[in-house]
This record gives C-alpha cells, sequence and structure tokens, in this order.
C-alpha cells in the first residue's frame, strides 16, 4: 500500500479536480452573483448601455440621411445654378455675335460713306478748278454788256414798286 500513497499526488489543484461538481457550483454561484450585481447596478442607476448604444445608432443614421438629403438638394440646386450660368452664357454669346453683326455693318457703311465723301471732294474740287479757269477766262475777254434803252429801266423800277 505504499506504493500507492506515493502514486497520490499532493497538488491541492488535483484535490479540487476531483470534485468537479462542487467546483462548478462555485463557479455558477460566482457567474450568477455577478450579473445579479450587473442587473441591481442598472436598475440602481438607470442606465442600460444597449438601449443608449440603439439609441446613438439611430440618431448617427438619422444624421447621416438628413445630410445625405441636404446634399442631394444642393447638388440641385447647383445644378440648377449652372443650368442659369450655362443660359445666361448662351445670350450673352448671342448678344455678342449681333453686336460683332453690326460693328462689321456699321463699319462697312462708313468705309461706303467715306468713299462717297471723298469722291464728292473729288468733284467740289474740280467743280471749284473749273469755275477758277472760267473766272480768269472771263477775266481775259473783255465783257460785252449791252445797255438796255432808258425807258425800259423806268418801266422795270416802277413795276417794282407797284408789288411793294
Amino acid at each position: 500500500m505504499i506504493d500507492l500513497a506515493e502514486d497520490t499526488p499532493s497538488n491541492p489543484l488535483f484535490r479540487l479536480g476531483a470534485q468537479p461538481i462542487a467546483l462548478t457550483a462555485a463557479a455558477l454561484l460566482l457567474l450568477i452573483a455577478g450579473v445579479t450585481s450587473i442587473a441591481i447596478w442598472r436598475a440602481y442607476t438607470g442606465a442600460t448601455p444597449e438601449t443608449d448604444r440603439v439609441v446613438a445608432s439611430r440618431q448617427l443614421q438619422a444624421r447621416a440621411a438628413q445630410a445625405s438629403e441636404q446634399l442631394v438638394e444642393k447638388t440641385k440646386g447647383l445644378e440648377a445654378t449652372q443650368q442659369e450660368s450655362i443660359d445666361q452664357l448662351q445670350v450673352v454669346q448671342d448678344q455678342l455675335s449681333t453686336m460683332k453683326r453690326l460693328l462689321a455693318s456699321q463699319q462697312a457703311d462708313t468705309k461706303r460713306l467715306s468713299e462717297q465723301v471723298a469722291n464728292l471732294n473729288e468733284s467740289i474740287d474740280g467743280l471749284r478748278q473749273s469755275f477758277a479757269s472760267a473766272r480768269a477766262t472771263e477775266a481775259e475777254t473783255p465783257a460785252v454788256t449791252s445797255k438796255k434803252p432808258a425807258r425800259h429801266r423806268v418801266h422795270v423800277s416802277a413795276r417794282k414798286r407797284s408789288r411793294g
């Protein structure tokens, strides 16, 4: 029997392992005591982290949805503003092309009128030269004047008096 005594270990952990029901019961009692204390603490403070987390996640989801809706609205607003800008730019481009056409037309009219004025100036200069040469010719040749009888002059002056 001495041999048997030497084979049994003297370690206390092995002694506890020999009674597994007592070890399980002690662990179960500790577990129940922990859960009970947590439940009592939550009931006393009124705080439950799970519901707080659920509420917080729902709030985050609502904020994300609201932010998404705001982004969609702002994007639509930007699209509308961009379209208005494009329309205004198109109007300005149309006005610019109209102004260019009008300017080109006015420049053509100005050029045509300038040419006409130049032609008129040449014609006037020609007429002046011909008039000057005609006067010079008249000055060179003595003028022959025929005198009218004095009676005729009297009749003309009398008519002028009767009319006036």
